[in-house]
């Protein structure tokens, strides 16, 4: 596998320079003393986090980070883009996907490597946006499109008892290929994808007493687009993946697994009407993606159009069946019925209103607006991993400015999300197995345009029910802004009050006090700093206070 990939790596960067010879002609060269022989665009930031307090946070009392991305423009033919992400964000551990990174992307025409830590994505059932250490390519000469990769998946990280949140992996390295014709009328493609762990036997009693084994993946991709009469196209996907969960076993078994996606679509004046069909076989995996939701199968209808005058509205809907259990060897089966609607109306410029209700199945972050009011910096929400299976989504916005002139603007928002979920037999929900989650923001905004002055406020409130435990947070938000010096500077102040309440009791109260200036010269050079205090009293661990102060900068060229 790892001469395979040099091989493949080495043929990328052929194909590259393939293209860009095939691309220089007679005309450019005669240009090139015409164009300026280098132009350099492209921004940088750097900055560094302190954090003080006496709260058990196990957060790095110093971080830093820089961040950019440079182009450099060769006689006005070539650009060569690289871009750049380092920090010592979590220095102690070892992560098979590293934080640090480091890419170049040089382009020419219908021409673009990608070259370090970079991520592609060919299709949801082979390579789906899997970072990588290595080389890519994509090429769009005429009617085609190719992108190929190879390089390194996961970095080798043995097994630390000190860091028991961090999954050892094997090295991983991959290559893959995704060639695509674009006719006119008809589209087909072809995509092929291969990983493997590389064994190491001084890691292997620890793993195996883990449950982790060294695994191989083979993934190919089939896909068809077609016109078939004006205004009613045809799309179709099936996916092939051959998984090997132990490549140390003596005989070799390796498992098949499918997938297929159709979708059918026709238009007729304004109205959108399709069908689509998916169907993942239960245990369906790729080792070029990180997550994988199979063994279902869906069956949808879809429509949407605007009405009113001018389409000052709008309504999509979907509706569907679907079912678990494709293979029979679970012991329940779940039939359900999915759908969606959502409705837009805005029948003034000042009146933005919307809702969305949704039964797919589907998992989402369910952290609410105070995990974000009530963060340190940047890095605490990076982990968003916490996701549930949700049966039910309702979400309304509406947004009311009721003056705006050229002095001021003041304006009325109004959200609210809620989301249930329960697991039912015979038609009862479990107690237990039943959670409900609402979030509600009423917010007031007043801008005054000659003074520079905003003020934003709001009043935020949580409810949560689950494992038959209700709990409820609330609390006021007010900002305000403000610029200065012909508003190269710009001061932000903000505060918020909020209180959790678990079981009947209060359970904890925190206030956030926020303080943020930026100033600017010359459109290029930006100082920023923030510091962010904040107080919390916790019934179970007692009151703890933390300070975090940000200075950062950026220039852009």
């Amino acid at each position: 596998m790892k001469k395979r990939i040099y091989l493949f790596t080495a043929l990328l960067a052929w194909g590259v320079s393939f293209a860009y010879s095939q691309q220089v002609d007679i005309e450019n060269l005669k240009n090139i003393g015409k164009n300026k022989p280098l132009t350099v665009t492209g921004g940088l930031s750097a900055g560094s986090i302190f954090y003080d307090g006496n709260a058990q946070s196990g957060r790095q009392p110093w971080t830093y980070y820089l961040n950019g991305t440079v182009n450099f423009n060769l006689f006005g033919m070539i650009n060569l883009p690289f871009s750049l992400n380092l920090t010592n964000l979590g220095k102690d551990f070892s992560y098979p996907s590293m934080p640090n990174r480091f890419s170049l992307h040089p382009t020419y025409k219908w021409a673009t490597a990608h070259i370090g830590d970079v991520a592609m994505t060919f299709s949801p059932y082979t390579l789906s946006g899997h970072q990588f250490t290595g080389a890519g390519v994509e090429l769009t000469p005429g009617k085609w499109k190719i992108s190929a990769m190879g390089g390194r998946l996961l970095k080798e990280v043995a097994y630390d008892e000190t860091a028991p949140s961090i999954t050892p992996t094997y090295r991983r390295v991959g290559m893959g290929a995704d060639v695509q014709y674009l006719g006119d009328r008809f589209s087909v493609g072809m995509i092929y994808f291969a990983a493997k762990d590389k064994e190491n036997a001084m890691m292997q009693e620890a793993m195996d007493s883990l449950a982790i084994r060294p695994m191989e993946n083979q993934a190919l991709s089939w896909n068809v687009g077609i016109d078939l009469v004006k205004n009613l196209s045809l799309k179709a996907e099936y996916a092939l993946s051959l998984l090997n969960i132990d490549t140390r076993a003596s005989k070799r078994v390796t498992y098949h697994y499918h997938a297929f996606n159709a979708q059918l679509s026709y238009q007729l004046w304004k109205n959108t009407i399709g069908v689509g069909y998916e169907r993942i076989d239960p245990g369906y995996r790729t080792l070029g993606a990180y997550y994988f939701n199979n063994d279902y199968e869906n069956l949808t209808l879809n429509y949407a159009r605007p009405f009113l005058k001018d389409d000052k509205g709008s309504v999509a809907a979907s509706f569907g069946v679907q079912r678990d259990n494709l293979d029979g060897k679970k012991e329940e089966t779940s039939r359900r019925y999915v759908g969606s609607l959502n409705l837009t109306y805005n029948p003034t410029e000042n009146v933005q209103l919307s809702a969305n209700y949704s039964t797919f199945q589907n998992y989402r972050n369910l952290k609410s607006q105070f995990d974000y009011i009530n963060e340190m910096s940047p890095y605490d929400n990076m982990d968003t991993l916490r996701f549930t299976q949700l049966s039910q989504n309702l979400d309304f916005a509406a947004n009311y400015t009721f003056k705006k002139t050229k002095q001021q603007q003041q304006r009325l928002s109004l959200t609210v999300s809620y989301q249930e979920s329960a697991d039912r037999q015979g038609g009862i929900s479990l107690p237990g197995n039943v959670s409900r989650f609402l979030n509600s923001a009423l917010g007031y905004g007043l801008q005054l345009i000659p003074q520079a002055i905003s003020l934003t406020s709001s009043l935020n409130a949580s409810y949560s029910y689950a494992s038959v435990v209700e709990s409820y947070t609330i609390g006021p938000m007010v900002g305000l802004t403000a610029a200065f010096l012909k508003k190269q500077l710009t001061t932000d102040f903000s505060t918020a009050y909020n209180v959790n309440v678990n079981a009947g009791s209060v359970a904890a109260r925190v206030l956030n006090l926020r303080l943020n200036a930026a100033y600017r010269i010359k459109k290029r050079h930006n100082f920023n700093a923030n510091v962010v205090w904040q107080n919390r009293d916790i019934k179970t661990r007692g009151k703890t206070d933390a300070v975090t102060t940000t200075v950062a900068y950026s220039y852009s060229f």
